[in-house]
């Protein structure tokens, strides 16, 4: 059982581009629920909006799946979770598992969450601290504060590292205004 990386109270992931080492690349999968309420779905997990959520419909665990097109590197997981707003809600268990498809998932992290309130910063690496390489991660919400039956999940943001360039070392981009001219499309 592992303790997440916890942030400062209201520390947002978003710093983490700003330094321009890791990249969001949750918009690169396809993400798929164990189940939702109607209008409480992947868009609402998705949308960067900490009001809104996903609510799932059924019986434990609650999966969300995150697949990739390719083997993608992965260093950390950000969960935004609320324990003030959604109370029995709220998961207090999560397992999350990488592996290429649904049949060969194994679990690298179990996390224990006593009423969080904001980002729980979840790093995915190896066992020599490397980021992990993967298809497919999925995140299981194994148990709820209070016993509670449904959770909610208000965001999840998935990161990769910023690779060096082939080329040679450039300074990094710490501004704005330097991250909006970064890359050449």
């Amino acid at each position: 059982m592992s303790t997440p990386n916890k942030t400062p109270p209201g520390a947002d992931p978003k710093q983490l581009e700003r330094t321009g080492t890791v990249r969001e690349i949750g918009s690169q999968a396809v993400w798929s629920l164990s189940s939702c309420k109607p209008g409480f779905g992947v868009d609402q997990l998705r949308d960067d909006n900490l009001e809104t959520y996903w609510q799932s419909d059924g019986s434990q665990p609650h999966l969300v799946n995150i697949q990739f097109r390719r083997k993608t590197t992965v260093k950390t997981l950000c969960i935004y979770a609320d324990y003030k707003s959604d109370e029995s809600y709220t998961p207090s268990k999560i397992s999350v598992r990488v592996g290429n498809n649904f049949h060969n998932l194994q679990e690298i992290r179990q996390l224990e969450l006593v009423e969080p309130s904001g980002w729980i910063h979840v790093p995915l690496t190896d066992t020599h601290k490397k980021p992990i390489r993967t298809f497919m991660i999925q995140i299981a919400v194994l148990a709820n504060h209070q016993n509670g039956r449904d959770t909610h999940m208000r965001q999840i943001k998935v990161y990769t590292p910023v690779e060096e360039s082939s080329i040679g070392k450039f300074p990094r981009c710490t501004t704005i205004d330097f991250m909006m001219y970064r890359s050449i499309r």
